[in-house]
């Protein structure tokens, strides 16, 4: 098949379950387009180390305020060196395997869960400790930092509607909307790309579908390209593009149904994208 993907807008690719989406963006455009930055909502890192302050670096910059504000190396706060617990390697947890049961994870008893040494956890930057401001949400540390690198990065994540998230939360307790929205953050101030995103609502609530559809718009406004697999009604009803595919699912999918705008497509008698939507828009 042949098919034209317009440049700088917001394109939805549709149908039922199995027609192809998938195929054609994810697999077939991402091959012939290896330059195009695919934001899925895989988890970031299955460790308890990796944080937002990790993934969005902040955590660098907060090191290097709290050695120079106690006039030691950064190395002290970070709990994958000198400021980490002997005992648990700054995890603040021991596990224990089971012959015959699952691994048993309790709280490290040196460190009483809190990954830093004593002397780590001794040092203040603003009278706060490192736990202390990792505790912090990203909207109470926007207040709290007076650095403009910092504060550039947390914007982003506020931007995505992420300013509740602590800085030291592990991103592996993070759901697959949360995961997606941290990758935007470090997307946003980007242009001339193009995105590719695989069904990016699934799991969201309705208000958080507002906040995706947000971000996908701030995107294309920077002069970007975005592609989503969809199956919303109310993300493809706000699409620039649809590529509607089908007929139906499986072998008898694969065949490109219609190409426009919301608007022609509610025209087109044999796309069943557009017999919904004109439900879900009450025409």
């Amino acid at each position: 098949m042949t098919v034209t993907i317009p440049k700088g807008v917001l394109t939805a690719v549709t149908g039922v379950a199995g027609s192809g989406k998938s195929s054609l963006v994810c697999h077939e455009f991402v091959r012939r387009n290896p330059n195009a930055i695919v934001i899925d909502q895989k988890a970031i890192g299955t460790s308890i180390r990796s944080t937002p302050a990790t993934y969005t670096g902040v955590m660098d910059e907060i090191r290097k305020l709290f050695g120079k504000e106690n006039g030691v190396t950064a190395s002290w706060f970070s709990y994958n060196s000198k400021g980490g617990c002997t005992v648990c390697k700054g995890t603040g947890q021991i596990t224990y395997d089971m012959a015959f049961a699952e691994p048993v994870v309790v709280p490290c008893e040196e460190c009483g869960g809190h990954r830093y040494n004593p002397t780590a956890l001794s040092y203040t930057y603003k009278g706060m400790n490192i736990e202390e401001v990792l505790s912090l949400t990203i909207e109470q540390a926007m207040d709290f930092f007076d650095s403009k690198k910092i504060r550039s990065a947390l914007q982003s994540m506020i931007d995505v509607g992420l300013g509740y998230l602590t800085l030291g939360q592990p991103t592996s307790t993070l759901s697959g909307g949360e995961v997606q929205r941290v990758k935007l953050a470090s997307e946003l101030h980007k242009q001339g790309e193009v995105y590719v995103l695989d069904e990016p609502s699934t799991g969201l609530h309705g208000k958080d579908i507002e906040k995706l559809l947000a971000l996908l718009r701030k995107l294309v406004q920077n002069g970007n390209t975005v592609i989503i697999v969809e199956h919303r009604l109310e993300l493809i009803a706000q699409a620039d593009y649809i590529i509607d595919m089908g007929p139906e699912g499986g072998s008898n999918g694969g065949q490109v149904m219609f190409c426009g705008t919301p608007e022609e497509l509610l025209k087109c008698e044999r796309s069943k994208t557009a017999e919904y939507l004109k439900k879900a828009m009450a025409l």
